[in-house]
């Protein structure tokens, strides 16, 4: 199988790279390290790269810029793919508010653009969009909360699992970022629906692991442990610290994306993230961390929350679990945390 990894030396992508040439795939990744011009060289994602070209047997990597139709266009002529992972993107909520025309270029035109490349050039590969619950906005804040002593949680016994599919996308505050990920989301169903194209999209919650380049902007649980054992100082934006996340390993996403592939709904759309067993408060995540790494977080409180900000997302994972059984998640809170603090203080040395 030939497969294309969009965004790959970042978090989702190298895993997706390592995933599909562990299984003797044949992989090309598109990367242009975008994310050191969106977040400088914290951001940086060479040190990953380096690392695939290290550990993978058929890996191939190629800078392109996905905004860049013709090479796209050219990259697709010249291979017929099997299937198609697509995870490039501004990924920073709050960044996007800075480069609102670069945010939805590479975002929604990025997007367009390979998904017209596959139906020219491999209309029967499968292509998974990496979407995001950024696309409902704050619409999942309407949802009735109850204040406990370190998170917000739902009150009502119905919401229990999480936020499904069925919240709405529109009439809705999103960020900038939500609403060009909400563009390249629909613009991905229909490729699916009306082309009847092998088109599937994975709205993810926190996705997270050690690969991750996590920064102030993006990144939630990566950053805080690097800012955490590197002796920084956190900021905490509103909600009390008690607004609630789910994490999801990218060893899970790509399973998913696995499972996905293997059987694919044209057009389908499902939440992804760690469901409740995997969620956690920022005050909870920051006392977890002090205990397993041993350090004290230095951190202040900023009043203001991040605008369209959910205050308590937890993925219901009830439709993707239903449609892929074969499908669990694998990494519970505990070992996805041991695995960034020893990835970190790797890097630290």
């Amino acid at each position: 199988m030939k497969v294309l990894v969009t965004g790959s030396s970042g978090l989702i992508g190298s895993e997706a790279v390592e995933h599909f040439d562990r299984q003797g795939h044949e992989v090309t990744g598109v990367d242009n390290n975008m994310r050191r011009v969106f977040f400088g060289p914290t951001g940086d994602t060479l040190w990953n790269l380096e690392r695939l070209k290290r550990t993978t047997k058929r890996f191939t990597h190629a800078s392109v810029d996905i905004r860049d139709r013709a090479l796209i266009e050219e990259l697709f002529r010249t291979q017929r793919f099997d299937l198609i992972v697509h995870c490039a993107a501004q990924p920073s909520h709050d960044k996007a508010r800075d480069i609102p025309l670069l945010d939805f270029e590479i975002n929604a035109l990025g997007t367009v653009n390979l998904l017209e490349a596959t139906r020219q050039h491999s209309p029967e590969a499968v292509f998974v969009f990496l979407s995001t619950n950024k696309v409902y906005g704050d619409a999942p804040n309407e949802i009735p909360l109850k204040e406990l002593e370190k998170r917000y949680d739902y009150a009502r016994l119905e919401d229990y699992d999480g936020i499904d599919e069925t919240c709405r996308i529109d009439r809705t505050l999103h960020s900038l970022l939500g609403a060009s990920k909400a563009a390249a989301d629909l613009v991905a169903q229909e490729y699916g629906r009306y082309f009847k194209m092998r088109v599937g999209i994975l709205r993810g919650g926190c996705l997270t692991g050690p690969s991750h380049s996590g920064v102030e902007l993006h990144g939630f649980l990566s950053y805080l442990v690097k800012v955490t054992l590197s002796g920084g100082t956190y900021s905490v934006f509103g909600h009390k610290g008690k607004q609630v996340r789910d994490n999801i390993h990218s060893y899970d996403v790509v399973r998913a994306i696995e499972e996905f592939a293997a059987s694919p709904r044209p057009g389908e759309v499902y939440n992804l993230g760690g469901g409740r067993e995997n969620s956690i408060s920022m005050l909870e995540a920051i006392e977890r961390i002090e205990q397993m790494s041993g350090k004290q977080l230095t951190w202040r409180y900023v009043e203001e929350a991040r605008k369209g900000d959910h205050i308590c997302y937890i993925s219901n994972l009830g439709k993707f679990k239903k449609d892929y059984p074969n499908w669990k998640i694998t990494r519970g809170l505990d070992a996805i945390l041991e695995e960034i603090i020893a990835s970190e203080r790797q890097q630290l040395k």
